[in-house]
Formats: C-alpha cells, structure tokens, sequence
C-alpha cells in the first residue's frame, strides 16, 4: 500500500490530502543529508518481508515466538507511527527533502530499495512498511572487520564500499549485498544462507540509529552550530561536527556500563544478572527457540528476546487502529503485553528515595540505566515528579507537579521536569523567520536550551561534553547518577505522597505537529490519535509515601530530647530550620506547634 492510499483515521476514511500552501523553506537538496554506507542500489538481492520471515519464527509457542514480540514493538511499527509521519510533514515543509533523511532509519527496507524519494514517503509500498524488519538488521555488517571474529566475506564487502561508515550513528549501516542472514547464534540448519556475527550483541549495531545527528549543520570554531553550504555532503561526515538530535549511544559509550557488565539483579529480565549492551536490557536473553521447534530448532538459554522494550505508552494502539491486523501481525493482547512491557521497562529505569532535609522533604531519583534519564529525541518527552502533601486526617493540602488527564495540562512551575530541549539561535531565526528560542522545529534547530536529564554511571562532563552531551542549564558532579529536589510542605502537612511519571507525547508537542503541518492532514491524524487513547497518559515510574513529623527535627526517623535540643538551639538562633508551620517566618508560633507535635510523638 502506497503512502497515498493509507486509510487514515479509524482504518477507514482519507488519504493524505497535499494542499497549496506556500511556507518558507530552507531549499536543501539530498545532497545535503548524504550519509556514507550502504547506498540505494546497492544491493544484489532484495530484502525480503518480515511475513516470509514468520513462517519459521513465527506462529510457535509462546513465550519463545520470534516474528509476534517485534511486530508488537516500536521497531517492527516504526513506518506506520502517525506521530513518525506528522514529524515527517513538517520536516519537509522547513526544509525540502529532509524527510529523506528521516526515512533512512524508519523505513529501511524503503529507502535502501531506493523508494524514500519523493521525501514525503508517497512511493513505497507495502513491504516497506515493515519498519526496522527482520532483514534490515540480520543482514547488517559490522562497519568494523575483526580478524578472526567478523564473517570472512565481510572482508570483501566493506573492501568494496564505495562510501565507508565514518562513525555510529545516522544509519551509516552496511548491509550485506546478498542475502546472507546473520546473528549471535550458531545455526546448523541450512534453510537459508547464515554467517555467526558477534556484532549482533554490541551496542554499536544499535547506535547506527540511535544516535543521530544533522548533517545539515557544522560545529564552527566557537563551538555553535552554523548552516553548511547548501546542494553538498557534509565536508566530515562526523557526526562530531553536525548538530546532535540524538546522543542515546554515546550516553552509553561514556556510562559504566560500557566498560563492563553492571550487576542490577536481573532488573531488566532474562537469563542474565549483569548487564553491559544495549541488547542486555531492551532484548534480555532467555531460554527458548529461535525458530519453531518442529522445525528443529534447539533449546537455547542465550535466546534474545525481540522485544525492543522502550518507553511508548500509546501508539501501538494507535497504529492498529489506523491499520488491518494482517498487515500490522499486531492484535490487541500483542499490543497490551508490548505496552506493559514498556510501562515494566519504565519502572525497572528508576529507583526512588525519600527522606528529610530539616523540615523539606528530599526527592532523590536514582537513574539506573545505561543512558540518560529519560533518554532519545526531544520532541514531547518528559519526566517529572508530583508530589501531594496531606493533613493528619489525610486531605489533600497541596500538589506540586499536577497533571490533568482531561487537559493534558502539566504545572511545570511548582516541580521537576527532566527534558531536553532544542530550538534556533538568532542567526537561524533570521534565517528561517522563526522565533529566537525553543521550537519543535526539528530539522532547523541548532542549539540545545535545557537538558537536565539524570546522566549514567560513570557520568563525568568533559566526557558528556566530548560526545556532545552535555548537561544544560543545570549541574550534575562527575560520578553523579541521581538528583535531589526539595519541596517544603506546607502548614499542617502530615504525609507526602511522591510520584514519577514519564510521558510519551506532550500536549504541547502534538498540538505544534496538528497546527504545522500544512502540507497534509498527518498532523491531524496524529492528533485524533493521541486523543482518542488517552492523550500520551502519563506512566508510573516509581511511588513512595514518608510521613512527615515536625518533631522528628534531626529527620532520623524518631522524635527524641536530641530532636527537643536541636529545635531549641535553631529556635533561639532564628534559623530558617525552625519555621515549623512553614509560613516563612520564625516566631512563638513555631515554638507552639513543635512542642504540640513533640508532645504528640508524631
């Protein structure tokens, strides 16, 4: 099914309808957005369907299925995500063939076929639209040839690239030119053609997407990010020296976890306790069979599972609704457990601690994943922490951080929100005759406003600042995998109740993909999506409650004389400790309510 035909909103009604409209665009050309590896052409032998794929890794007993646990994940959906495609709209509208490049790593198979032009997806067809498929992956090389270890025709193939990979990132894939599959696995069957790759298990595979830069941008001398000269490659081809969109694999590169494996306890499932790849917790090893036992198929207790766990909450849903199960290979228990999945990966991210600091209470978030917390594009992602005081009978007394389901609407000013946001310096706006400041503008933005985003073990900022990662308008110390913040409950506040909550899709991003994009009605499609399951409902992450006492002054868990001493001392010294209704001031009131708690043994 071509793009043109797609049966938008509700699996029914109106193709993508391209109306006259006049914007201001930057006029780059596919030359601008070149990427070296694998070239459309290339290859000698098509890429085959996913659905040829399940006919051996399919339709066998769960929970060991191959085909059905990818079709239900991100990556098997990542051509048919109407958010992917409103993006796409408006990528094309500020910058002409831009979209090209987005289509790259969304839709693979399309674009090394050579379909991914015109840049607005309107010459694929229905293969393509398998996303990142079976195929894309296991007939991918190491761009890396390792004597001894890489598959020995892989010689012979990177010998003969036209366009060598320069570094991870930006789909700089090679991919075999023959059909010969490959994975961490021995196989002896001999059902298609196969060559064992241990590259299959490292990070670096993953970071040929995850981890992408815009090539249309330099890094000039001062360290800004400057337009290249318009209608050519990019002079390096680093992606050191474009502008980052994406840093998830070099957040990796520069954790602990990358210098050897971490021991989380299983946290993240399967087989394997310590962890160090990517592989390790989004694909965790478990036993079962790569293919249907009937077949022949060994046991195995290293068995990847396709999962891809991430952290979207809402779109599978979406995507089934705007498309036939039997071309998605979704249904609705595929899709419920592939989003549980996610919700249990969210969870298995973060640990939570709570405790007091005088008279606030101290919110710490320990980040345990390899990345930062929350990790990937800017674009409408987020974490945040609420937090509702109650009385001594258990009313609501205050909330910071509150979230209205029905609006959509987060109260950003009273919490915590970890984001990373983007948009244009002045020289791009004049440029683009866009507002100074944070836009959604993917393709134009140049400069990185906020990133306050909780960094990995191991964590130091010259090596952030080295792979352009840097913590913005905010300060994290070497060495530091958590954040406090602190909240001052107020008068009467007996208990705190605290939550963190990630979101998928802010309302404010969805809304700027719905309002911009002119070119066809994508925008509004996503939109009516988001709408209709559940408006990117926010995910628990982690909860905790601690009772808050105004004699326990010390906050050592016990109200005690050493309590009664320490609050005498702050009390005759007016320190700020010693407001103990919290009205901003010290005074005999504060003294009263003190030793009515204290008398309490609250």
């Amino acid at each position: 099914m071509k793009i043109a035909e797609l049966a938008w909103g509700g699996g029914v009604a109106a193709a993508l309808g391209f109306v006259a409209f006049s914007v201001a665009t930057i006029p780059t050309t596919l030359n601008d957005y070149f990427q070296p590896g694998t070239q459309p052409g290339e290859i000698n032998e098509t890429l085959i369907d996913a659905l040829t794929c399940s006919f051996c890794h399919g339709n066998y007993e769960e929970p060991h299925e191959i085909y059905k646990p990818w079709a239900a994940s991100m990556m098997g959906q990542s051509a048919r995500d109407p958010v992917f495609w409103a993006a796409l709209a408006v990528a094309n509208q500020d910058a002409s063939f831009s979209g090209e490049f987005c289509l790259r790593c969304h839709v693979p198979v399309g674009w090394y076929s050579g379909r991914s032009t015109p840049p607005d997806g309107s010459a694929l067809e229905n293969w393509d639209f398998d996303g990142v498929s079976c195929i894309t992956c296991h007939r991918m090389v190491d761009p890396v040839y390792r004597p001894g270890e890489s598959p020995a025709v892989d010689a012979d193939i990177l010998a003969g690239l036209a366009h060598p990979p320069v570094s991870p990132g930006n789909t700089q894939a090679v991919i075999d030119p023959q059909d010969r599959r490959r994975g961490p696995i021995v196989v002896t069957a001999e059902f298609h053609r196969w060559e064992q790759s241990p590259f299959h298990q490292r990070s670096a595979m993953c970071g040929t997407c995850h981890e992408v830069s815009n090539p249309v941008f330099r890094r000039s001398p001062s360290g800004n990010y400057v337009l290249t000269p318009l209608d050519q490659q990019h002079p390096t081809m680093d992606k050191r020296d474009m502008f980052p969109l994406d840093r998830t694999y070099s957040e990796w590169t520069q954790s602990d976890f990358a210098r050897g494996p971490i021991n989380l306890g299983g946290r993240f499932g399967g087989n394997k306790l310590e962890v160090s790849s990517c592989q390790d917790c989004h694909m965790p090893d478990s036993t079962g069979y790569g293919a249907n036992p009937l077949l022949g198929a060994p046991e195995k207790s290293t068995l990847p599972r396709h999962f891809f766990n991430g952290g979207n909450t809402w779109v599978l849903r979406a995507v089934r609704n705007l498309y036939p199960d039997a071309e998605t290979g979704l249904t609705r228990e595929s899709v419920d457990e592939s989003i549980q999945r996610a919700v249990g990966m969210l969870q298995a991210a973060s640990d939570l601690e709570l405790s007091r600091l005088n008279r606030d209470l101290n919110v710490r978030i320990v980040n345990q994943s390899g990345h930062k917390l929350p990790t990937g594009y800017h674009e409408g992602r987020r974490m945040w922490i609420n937090v509702k005081f109650r009385d001594a009978q258990g009313q609501l007394i205050g909330e910071r951080g509150a979230y209205d389901p029905d609006s959509a609407v987060l109260s950003v000013d009273d919490t915590k929100v970890y984001e990373n946001k983007q948009g244009l310096d002045a020289a791009m706006a004049a440029l683009t005759g866009k507002p100074e400041g944070e836009t959604f503008h993917h393709v134009l933005n140049n400069v990185v406003l906020k990133d306050n985003r909780i960094p990995p073990r191991g964590f130091t900022n010259a090596n952030f600042n080295a792979v352009q990662a840097d913590v913005v308008g905010y300060a994290y110390a070497d060495g530091q995998f958590w954040d406090d913040t602190r909240f001052t409950p107020p008068v009467g506040t007996r208990s705190a109740e605290v939550a963190i909550y990630y979101q998928t899709t802010s309302k404010e991003y969805i809304e700027f993909l719905r309002d911009t994009n002119t070119t066809n009605n994508a925008g509004r499609v996503a939109y009516e999506q988001w709408v209709q399951f559940g408006k990117s409902a926010p995910a628990l992450m982690d909860a905790g409650t601690l009772a808050i006492c105004t004699a326990d002054f010390n906050a050592d868990g016990q109200s005690d004389f050493f309590d009664y001493l320490d609050f005498v001392q702050a009390f005759a010294a007016e320190e700020p400790a010693a407001d103990a209704n919290n009205d901003g001031q010290v005074d005999f009131f504060d003294y009263l309510d003190f030793a009515q708690d204290y008398a309490e043994g609250c």
